[in-house]
C-alpha cells in the first residue's frame, strides 16, 4: 500500500501546503526518493516524464533548509534557461502554499550579471541555474558555495555531458566534501551513471522504469512518410487537417531553428523557436507567445526543450526523428501531462521509417503509420480512417 506524505517523514507545513494544490497522495518516485534524502543519502532518481520528480527532491529539501540562516544552502543546477526558470516557479508556489520564508534566485547565462550581483546581496537560499554563470560567481566570491550543503543536477544526463561536464564538476569541488549530491532525469544513461556515482558518497540509485512509475501516459504515437523535402508542406497540411491548436516541433540540429520557423511563417504556420543562443528577451517573447495561444508552433532543440512544462500541449510533432530511443521519450513527454492524454506526430523520410521498429522495440510503444489523403488521416495499411483522437 502506498504511504501517504506524512509517513514519508514530511512536516505537517509541507504536506498541507502540497493539499492546497490538489496533491495528497505521492507518486512512486516521490515515495521512494523523499526518505532517503532526508536521511542525507546521496541519490540518483531516474522516472519518466511528468512523474513528480522536482516535487521529490523539493520536498525534502525545503524541510533539510534553515530558513533562519541568510546563507545560500542549495544549488540546482539545470541545462537550460526555461528549465531553472520553471524549478524557481516551483519553488516560490511551494514555499508560498506552505507558509515557509524560503527564498531563491535565477542565476543563469546571457543576463545582466550586475543585476544578478545585487539579487544575491539578499543571500537566497536556493540558487537554481546554469552551471557556468554559478560558477563565475563563485570565482568572483559572490557566491559563498561553502555554505552549500545540497547540490540538485536536474537532467544529470544533459548535464554531465561533453558540453556541461567540467563547469558542472567544477561547481561541486567548490562545495564542502560532506555536501549532499542529488541526481534526477528521465532517462540516466549508462555512461550518466558512471559520471555522476564517481562525484557521490556511498550513493543510492533509484531508477524507475515506464512500467514502474505510477501510470503510463495517455500518448498515441503516430508517423507520415515524407521525403525531406515535402516535409514542411505536409506539416501544414497535418495542421490544418487534424487541426492543431498548439504543438512543440522538434528538430535535431540547435543551429536550424530559425530556418526552420522561417519555412513555417512561408507556409503561413505561426510559429517561433528557441534555442540555447537566444537571448533572454527574444526566448521570453517566444514562450510567452506560445502559452498565451497566438503562436500556433514552438520549434526547439532537445536542449532547449528539456524540462519545459507547458500545460496544454496536445501535439509534439518530431520535424527531425532522433536517432536515440531515450531522446524521442522525453520530447514525447511533453504532451499527455497530468492525467491527459497527447498525440505525438513524426514525418520521417523513408530511411527514417526504418528507425520505427527500433523504438518500438525500444520503449514498448506501438507507433502507427498513417497518411493523409482527401483532407483526411487514414491508417496506412489498411486505408481506412484513422481512429486517432483528435480534437
Amino acid at each position: 500500500m502506498k504511504k501517504d506524505f506524512c509517513e514519508l517523514g514530511l512536516t505537517p507545513s509541507l504536506v498541507q501546503g502540497l493539499a492546497k494544490t490538489g496533491i495528497t497522495k505521492p507518486t512512486t518516485i516521490q515515495t521512494k526518493v523523499i526518505p532517503p534524502v532526508l536521511a542525507g543519502k546521496d541519490l540518483i532518481g531516474q522516472s519518466p516524464t511528468g512523474t513528480g520528480k522536482t516535487l521529490a527532491y523539493l520536498l525534502p529539501l525545503f524541510q533539510k533548509l534553515d530558513t533562519n540562516k541568510r546563507e545560500t544552502q542549495a544549488f540546482i543546477l539545470a541545462p537550460t534557461h526555461e528549465l531553472a526558470i520553471q524549478i524557481l516557479r516551483q519553488i516560490e508556489l511551494l514555499a508560498e502554499h506552505a507558509g515557509l520564508a524560503v527564498t531563491a534566485a535565477p542565476i543563469i547565462g546571457d543576463v545582466n550579471i550586475m543585476r544578478q550581483i545585487e539579487k544575491l546581496k539578499e543571500k537566497p537560499h536556493i540558487i537554481t541555474g546554469s552551471s557556468g554563470r554559478i560558477l563565475e560567481l563563485v570565482q568572483k566570491k559572490k557566491i559563498n558555495s561553502q555554505t552549500v550543503k545540497t547540490i540538485i543536477l536536474d537532467e544529470v544526463d544533459r548535464l554531465l555531458d561533453d558540453k556541461n561536464g567540467d563547469s558542472v564538476k567544477a561547481v561541486i569541488k567548490t562545495t564542502q566534501k560532506d555536501r549532499q549530491l542529488l541526481a534526477f532525469s528521465a532517462t540516466v544513461p549508462r555512461a550518466a551513471l558512471e559520471r555522476v556515482t564517481a562525484l557521490m558518497n556511498d550513493s543510492v540509485e533509484i531508477l524507475l522504469s515506464q512500467d514502474e512509475a505510477d501510470s503510463k501516459p495517455d500518448i498515441t504515437h503516430i508517423y507520415f512518410v515524407s521525403e525531406q523535402r515535402d516535409k514542411f508542406e505536409l506539416l501544414r497540411k497535418i495542421v490544418h487537417t487534424i487541426p492543431i491548436d498548439r504543438a512543440l516541433v522538434f528538430i535535431n540540429r540547435s543551429d536550424d531553428v530559425e530556418l526552420t520557423v522561417d519555412k513555417l511563417k512561408y507556409h503561413s504556420l505561426s510559429a517561433a523557436g528557441i534555442h540555447g543562443r537566444f537571448v533572454k528577451e527574444d526566448r521570453k517573447k517566444a514562450m510567452e507567445g506560445f502559452r498565451s495561444g497566438r503562436l500556433k508552433l514552438l520549434v526547439a532543440s532537445d536542449l532547449a526543450a528539456r524540462g519545459l512544462d507547458i500545460p496544454g500541449i496536445d501535439f509534439i510533432i518530431n520535424l527531425d526523428l532522433p536517432e536515440d530511443p531515450a531522446v524521442y521519450l522525453h520530447r514525447a513527454g511533453r504532451t499527455g501531462r497530468a492525467g491527459k492524454s497527447g498525440i505525438a506526430i513524426s514525418l520521417v523520410t523513408p530511411r527514417e521509417a526504418a528507425l520505427i521498429p527500433h523504438y518500438e522495440k525500444s520503449l514498448r510503444i506501438k507507433i502507427q503509420p498513417k497518411q493523409l489523403a482527401y483532407g483526411k488521416v487514414f491508417d496506412k495499411k489498411a486505408g481506412k480512417k484513422s481512429g486517432v483522437r483528435i480534437k
